[in-house]
């Protein structure tokens, strides 16, 4: 399974900079024969708060309707990141696209930044959710849902890959990396993390840092790198040969875990 990892320089709060930014993108992936890219956490505008200037109605979304014409153009998938109005607030999603310009799956962020103040604009999520992409099962999750376990753990049951999008900033990259490859270690899946470069509105700074893991936990090397732009070839066996030879998850004690938090 071919997919491409973008690293994407986001102009703050710009979307229409940043549309064209992906268009280039995707149109490099569609000639590496992708079957999937994916664009870091809230793709258009970078991570912000404001979210009067850049939320939208997810039933008429400019963003949605971007991708989708670029997905159907270039005939492959697309995962990006979206915020979408809530009542009073707003929500931070992660949505998948389908090669003929159909939503696949949409989730909303469980686990909102609140050191950040982001629990101050946006609501969480409250739902697990899976995309299917060929023989992908693939988990969704968010920039912070990566330091709570216990949902890769639920995603890990009937998923073979897990993807994290970020907006992840350098002072805190040796967590990032330490967490993805733990993550990976103990579900025996791939783990795909995807995160921005450059500077933000709020000054805040980012490294080059997307990557894949394997199910035993080694990073692994993409087959091509353009720019900010990485090609990694997945063969999802490596799950099932992971799991067969080294069993760790049938010594689980799920229930007992029930009862101790």
């Amino acid at each position: 399974m071919k997919i491409a990892l973008v690293s994407l320089d986001q102009v703050w709060e710009d979307k229409k900079a940043n549309q064209l930014k992906c268009q280039d993108y995707i149109e490099q992936a569609s000639k590496f024969n992708c079957v999937l890219i994916i664009f870091p956490e809230m793709t258009l505008t970078g991570f912000s708060m404001n979210t009067k200037l850049i939320k939208e109605n997810p039933n008429q979304s400019p963003t949605i309707e971007f991708f989708s014409q670029q997905a159907r153009q270039n005939k492959l998938s697309i995962a990006f990141g979206v915020v979408f109005e809530k009542e009073e607030k707003a929500n931070n999603n992660l949505i998948i696209i389908d090669h003929k310009g159909k939503v696949l799956s949409g989730y909303a962020k469980i686990h909102p930044f609140s050191f950040s103040g982001e629990n101050n604009y946006y609501f969480g999520g409250d739902e697990l959710v899976t995309c299917q992409i060929a023989d992908a099962t693939i988990g969704l999750t968010i920039c912070y849902d990566l330091r709570f376990p216990e949902i890769f753990q639920a995603l890990s049951k009937n998923s073979n890959i897990i993807l994290t999008i970020a907006n992840w900033p350098e002072r805190r990259i040796k967590h990032w990396n330490a967490l993805l490859e733990a993550r990976a270690i103990e579900n025996q899946l791939f783990i795909i993390g995807v995160n921005r470069i450059g500077t933000d509105g709020n000054d805040y700074k980012y490294i080059k840092s997307s990557c894949v893991f394997y199910p035993t936990g080694e990073k692994m090397e993409p087959i091509h790198s353009n720019n900010d732009m990485d090609i990694y070839d997945l063969n999802l066996d490596d799950v099932i040969s992971a799991r067969e030879s080294f069993p760790l998850k049938q010594d689980r004690k799920t229930e007992f875990y029930k009862s101790i938090l």
